[in-house]
C-alpha cells in the first residue's frame, strides 16, 4: 500500500536533533529522505553519547530511520554540482544550519529557484528575525526563551528546563507540518516558498496556557487555581505553577504505596467537579459532601492542600496501579507515573508500534520510538538508521553518474 508522501524527495541537511525529527517524521510517512554528510564523519550525533563502541550511537540511531545517507564535500566545485542536480531532483531542502550558511554554499533562496522553482526550503532557527537571530541555540535555551523554564518547578526554586524535548523534537514538529502544508500550496501554485520555524516561537506555542495565564493575571492579579492561592503571594510574572494542572481542573501529584522506595510510585489525581461525588466515597470524606467549606468548587480551591492531603492519605495504602483501577471505576481522572523503564516494556506500546525493536548491523537490536501518528491507509514501518554514505553510489546513480564518474569522485574524496 503506497505511502502518505510516497513520491516526495527530502533534501535532508539537517543534524543533531530538530531538523532530524521533522526529516525522519516525513520518512515514516512515506518520503525519500537524501540525508547529506560530510565525508569521514557525518552528523556528529553518530559518535555522541556512544554506548557501542565504533558504532552509531542511539542519539543519531532514534532521529534517523527511513533515511537514505549520501556523503558529499559541499565545498569542492565537484561537490556543489551535485548537490545542483540534488536541488532540481528533490521537492524540498531542509536544513538547521547558523544562520547564512547556506547562503555561503552559494545557495541562496534566489539561487535555489532558479535552479528549481518548486524547491520547498525549510529551516529550523532558534530565533526568528530580531536582536537574537544571530544565536546559537540548544535545548534548554530554548525552553528558557520561550518562556517554558520561568514557569516549571515549584514556586520556592530555580526555574527548570523540562525533559520533554519540547525546543528541539517540539520545532521539528512544527517544521514537518509547516513542508506539508507548503507541497499542499505548491500542487495549487506549482511554485516552492520558504518555511522556517524558529525553536522559541515552537516553545512559546506549546507554553500558550502560561501566556492564557499572564493576561489574566494582569487584569485580576490573582490566578484561583494556581497553589499559590490563597496564602501565597502573586507577583507581575505568571509563576511556576508545582504540579497544578493549569487546565482549570485542581489536580496534583500523590504518593502512592511503596513511594519509599519507589521514586516512581506517585500518580496525578484530579479532582474534577463532576465527579467530586464520587472522589468523597472513594476517599472516605462524605461529609464534605454536606460541608460548606467544600462542598462547591468554589469552597473548595482555598482549600486544596486539605483535599489532596486527603487523597493521599488514601493512595498511600494503594499502589498507583490499584489507585487508578479503583479511580477510573469511578470515572475519576488519574493516571501513573510511568518510568522510561517501564515504557520500554509496554506491551500495548509495543502493539502499536510506539515503542519499536529495530535491528542495526554493527550495534545489533535496540529500542527506539515509532511513529506517533497513526494513518489508518498507509501504515508506518520503521526501518534502522542508514551507515554513514551507505546510499551514495545508489543516489549518485540516480542522477546520472556513471560508475567511472564514481570512482573520480571518491578519489578526489568529493564523496
Amino acid at each position: 500500500m503506497a505511502l502518505a508522501l510516497d513520491g516526495v524527495r527530502i533534501l535532508d541537511f539537517t543534524h543533531v536533533q530538530s531538523g532530524p525529527t521533522c526529516t525522519q517524521l516525513l520518512a515514516w510517512l512515506g518520503a525519500d529522505v537524501i540525508k547529506v554528510e560530510k565525508p569521514g564523519s557525518g552528523d556528529i550525533t553518530r559518535q555522541q553519547l556512544r554506548d557501542v563502541p565504533g558504532a552509531d550511537s542511539l542519539y543519531f540511531t532514534m532521529l534517523n530511520h527511513n533515511k537514505r545517507s549520501i556523503t558529499l564535500d559541499t565545498k569542492s566545485e565537484q561537490g556543489k554540482q551535485i548537490l545542483e542536480r540534488l536541488v532540481r531532483h528533490c521537492d524540498v531542502l531542509v536544513e538547521n544550519f547558523a544562520p547564512g550558511v547556506l547562503d555561503r554554499m552559494g545557495f541562496t533562496w534566489g539561487r535555489i529557484q532558479e535552479i528549481n522553482p518548486r524547491m520547498i526550503v525549510a529551516s529550523v532557527k532558534g530565533f526568528g528575525p530580531g536582536p537574537y537571530e544571530e544565536c546559537k541555540v540548544y535545548e534548554n535555551v530554548a525552553q528558557c526563551a520561550g518562556g517554558a523554564a520561568s514557569t516549571t518547578g515549584f514556586d520556592d526554586g530555580p526555574p527548570l528546563v523540562t525533559g520533554a524535548q519540547i525546543g528541539d523534537s517540539g520545532t521539528g514538529l512544527h517544521l514537518a507540518l509547516g513542508i506539508v502544508a507548503a507541497l499542499y500550496q505548491r500542487v495549487a501554485t506549482g511554485r516552492g516558498q520558504k518555511v522556517l520555524a524558529a525553536m522559541q516561537d515552537g516553545v512559546l506555542n506549546l507554553c500558550r496556557v502560561k501566556l492564557r495565564d499572564q493576561q489574566r493575571l494582569a487584569r485580576t492579579a490573582v490566578l484561583t487555581e494556581y497553589p499559590q492561592y490563597p496564602h501565597g503571594r502573586f507577583g507581575s510574572a505568571v509563576p511556576r505553577a508545582a504540579n497544578a494542572s493549569g487546565g482549570g481542573q485542581p489536580g496534583t501529584i500523590v504518593k502512592c504505596k511503596g513511594w519509599e522506595r519507589d521514586p516512581n510510585a506517585y500518580l496525578y489525581f484530579i479532582a474534577q467537579a463532576p465527579v467530586w461525588k464520587e472522589i468523597c466515597h472513594v476517599i472516605g470524606r462524605e461529609q464534605w459532601l454536606t460541608d460548606p467549606n467544600f462542598a462547591t468548587p468554589e469552597a473548595r480551591l482555598p482549600r486544596l492542600k486539605e483535599v489532596f492531603e486527603a487523597v493521599e492519605a488514601w493512595t498511600v495504602t494503594k499502589t498507583k496501579f490499584e489507585a487508578m483501577a479503583i479511580l477510573n471505576e469511578h470515572d475519576i481522572p488519574c493516571g501513573p507515573i510511568l518510568s522510561m523503564e517501564g515504557l520500554a516494556h509496554d506491551p500495548a506500546l509495543r502493539a502499536t508500534g510506539t515503542i519499536v525493536e529495530v535491528d542495526h548491523p554493527k550495534r545489533g537490536p535496540y529500542l527506539s520510538v515509532g511513529n506517533p501518528i497513526k494513518l489508518s491507509a498507509s501504515a508506518t514501518k520503521v526501518r534502522r538508521s542508514p551507515l554513514l554514505g551507505e546510499h551514495t553510489d545508489e543516489i549518485l546513480a540516480e542522477l546520472g553518474y556513471a560508475a567511472a564518474d564514481l570512482d573520480s569522485l571518491r578519489a578526489a574524496k568529493v564523496i
